[in-house]
């Protein structure tokens, strides 16, 4: 499959998803990058990092059998796990895990890279717990999705392989019999992505109710808690209580040294947290897409009694690095977010975001998803 064979229209009310031009990585801060994805995903592993994140979840867990008898793998990490770096004078550092990182099939097509599109088949094979014959992807009105072109990919990809997918939103969907259901079409797995990380909205409660009783869903709520929500970078750059789980020396220095010192904001705190705002980023700790995030930088004190007023994290500013985009004859400055793509540890592929502003938007001439080089 090309990226050509995704439909002109599509991407043409879509005209900054790519950008033309070539991020080159050393290949030291490649390593380090899949050293501290290492470092991370050692922890996750952790009974104790297990029951932190439950708790801090809510205790929430599906049912241990699925539909059809089969035991769901609570330790999953489910597909297209996203580690998003920012590349700086101290070396490449994480600023955040995604569950449901997009873009992957679009940076691979325009990598030219079909291994990783192979690997991507592979990948949801493996996610489904019986043979995978027919595949939903669900999410909010998808067809008015910026990322929609993906889902359409993903279509055309499927089926060259002999898997149907379908692309719908939760309110098509039907729970019966322990299995969900579009129609007569009986689901083998589906694909989610909603920014409902926890299905709590009423429009989800089908999607949470056959996750409670084992239907497959990647990625699903229990992933997203113990990968995604932003208070686990405070619990990863906390070294006494890494110590405390056992975790050793060596995989504290990399985590510490990968990942910005990262704090819960407080009202107790807030005078200090104001007169440091300059060297901090602040973020949601539910949040997404950038959303309701700022550079301390530029805060107002409306937007700082807002921070304070909800669930936020502050993370030690880490800048991105910039790349020359020639543009209408000139030459100007990106910012370059990096994007590993991540299944059970292991790096499919990276790719870069190119923009300017506070953080990635898409809506940058010259930017989107760029192809990445070994420099």
């Amino acid at each position: 499959m090309k990226l050509s064979d995704l439909p002109a229209d599509l991407l043409a009310e879509r005209p900054h998803l790519f950008s033309s031009a070539t991020v080159p990585i050393m290949a030291d801060d490649l390593a380090k990058m899949r050293a501290l994805i290492a470092a991370v995903e050692h922890v996750v592993a952790l009974p104790a990092w297990q029951e932190f994140t439950l708790r801090a979840a809510g205790g929430t867990t599906p049912a241990k059998v699925g539909a059809g008898g089969t035991a769901q793998n609570s330790a999953t990490t489910g597909v297209f796990m996203g580690y998003d770096f920012h590349l700086t004078t101290a070396g490449p550092q994480l600023i955040e895990i995604n569950s449901n990182a997009g873009g992957g099939l679009l940076a691979a097509l325009q990598a030219g890279r079909d291994d990783v599109l192979d690997a991507y088949v592979a990948m949801f094979r493996a996610e489904c717990p019986r043979e995978l014959k027919v595949l939903a992807i669900v999410d909010e009105a998808p067809r008015e999705q910026y990322l929609y072109p993906e889902f359409f990919g993903f279509q055309r990809l499927f089926a060259q392989h002999g898997i149907r997918v379908l692309i719908c939103d939760p309110a098509e969907l039907l729970l019966c019999h322990g299995n969900l259901w579009i129609e007569e079409t009986k689901l083998d797995l589906v694909y989610n992505r909603l920014t409902d990380f926890a299905f709590a909205t009423s429009a989800h409660a089908v999607l949470r109710e056959a996750w409670r009783q084992g239907v497959t869903i990647t990625p699903n709520p229990a992933i997203h808690a113990r990968y995604a929500d932003k208070r686990n970078l405070i619990a990863l750059t906390d070294d006494a209580l890494l110590t405390e789980w056992g975790v050793a020396e060596t995989t504290r220095q990399t985590l510490l040294a990968g990942i910005p010192r990262t704090e819960q904001v407080t009202n107790e705190c807030a005078e200090d947290f104001w007169q440091r705002r300059r060297q901090l980023f602040f973020k949601p700790a539910a949040g997404f897409g950038s959303k309701g995030s700022y550079r301390g930088d530029k805060l107002t004190k409306r937007v700082f009694e807002e921070i304070l007023a909800g669930d936020y994290v502050a993370q030690d500013f880490a800048p991105p690095s910039t790349i020359a985009v020639k543009l209408d004859g000139e030459l100007t400055d990106l910012k370059a977010d990096i994007r590993n793509y991540v299944y059970r540890g292991a790096v499919q592929l990276v790719a870069a975001r190119l923009y300017q502003g506070q953080t990635t938007n898409f809506r940058t001439p010259g930017g989107g998803f760029a192809k990445v080089i070994e420099a």
